[in-house]
């Protein structure tokens, strides 16, 4: 284990540095170049040679350098991060993916090989986005044992590290993505739908990684994220059908249905998407004062977040990423099996 005074004493300056992402063509992973690209921070982003055109060019069109890589070619990436300060990674296989990747491949592997090049390469600060611990009462799955790995590879490195750990993404959980169609006024319940969420923004996440980068408060921290509100599943359905004059068709998939599914679950992605809902109905509340005072950052409540999109008006990212994202299959499946 690294001592943090060795990693003060090492550690040099980031104010001017350059930061590369890592899931830079992933709607967080996009927010964080642009708000990067916005502070004057140059900014690279890693792509692979099978990563969209559409998404390349719009890396470009933030003024980002595209530098080729891929998570599961260590020998990739330790070229990728020379001459680089910071990296920030937010590269995940749970919503989108191509052949090849897996929980396994990119959210163990291929993050724990992101630690090893950025130490390798001489990189002064790492940022990882995972997710806070989940209560005992919840089964385990493999996305959670794959940050927690990670987070403890991301401790003994040399580099600064800073593993910002945020709660559920409101544009994906109160999204058509995963069964929650504003459009149509219907959404997927899983389990009670009573218990309270501090439900956070991707560009909130995206706002913390890159302050990260030069806040004091953000070295060698772990940090919970959350957003203003703390809602049940069930309230943002209130305030989902205030804001549209629409009355929700509730669909409800009990908890212990969704416990008996993640055990015969064929594949880590399938289990992890279960153990994903069944924590809707277990995770804590996130208190954000102390963190607001070191992070002066403005929240997203799910008010805000439900005028955007049903007017049609979110970040363009966003938008296309809600519009083209479709349904994930894991959760089709879920449902189906509930019937």
């Amino acid at each position: 284990m690294v001592s943090t005074q060795n990693k003060q004493m090492a550690r040099k300056s980031t104010k001017n540095s350059t930061v590369l992402v890592v899931g830079a063509t992933g709607v967080l992973g996009m927010e964080v170049c642009r708000q990067l690209a916005a502070a004057g921070k140059k900014v690279k982003g890693l792509v692979r040679t099978s990563s969209q055109e559409e998404k390349v060019n719009g890396l470009h069109q933030l003024g980002v350098e595209a530098v080729t890589g891929d998570m599961k070619d260590p020998q990739s990436l330790y070229r990728a991060f020379q001459n680089v300060d910071a990296i920030i990674s937010t590269a995940t296989s749970t919503i989108s993916h191509q052949e090849g990747d897996s929980i396994e491949t990119v959210d163990v592997a291929g993050q724990l090989n992101v630690a090893e090049a950025a130490d390798a390469a001489g990189a002064q600060h790492a940022v990882f986005i995972s997710f806070p611990p989940y209560p005992p009462i919840t089964p385990g799955f493999p996305l959670q044992a794959a940050k927690r790995a990670v987070e403890s590879r991301l401790r003994s490195k040399n580099f600064t590290y800073t593993i910002l750990q945020p709660t559920y993404f409101m544009e994906i959980w109160l999204g058509p993505t995963l069964g929650f169609d504003y459009v149509r006024a219907k959404a997927v319940i899983y389990g009670e739908g009573k218990n309270k969420i501090s439900w956070i923004a991707i560009k909130d996440v995206a706002s913390f990684a890159v302050a990260s980068i030069d806040n004091p408060a953000a070295q060698n921290a772990v940090i919970q994220l959350g957003g203003p509100d703390d809602l049940s599943v069930l309230d943002a359905v209130g305030i989902f059908e205030q804001e549209s004059g629409q009355t929700f068709e509730l669909q409800n998939i009990p908890d212990e249905a969704l416990r008996a599914q993640i055990a015969a679950a064929p594949d880590s992605l399938g289990k992890t998407f279960r153990g994903l809902m069944i924590g809707l109905n277990a995770v804590g509340t996130i208190d954000m004062k102390e963190t607001l005072r070191n992070f002066p950052i403005q929240l997203t409540s799910v008010r805000e977040y439900a005028r955007q999109v049903i007017v049609h008006s979110v970040s363009e990212g966003q938008h296309n990423f809600i519009l083209g994202a479709g349904r994930v299959p894991e959760v089709d499946e879920a449902i189906e099996q509930v019937g």
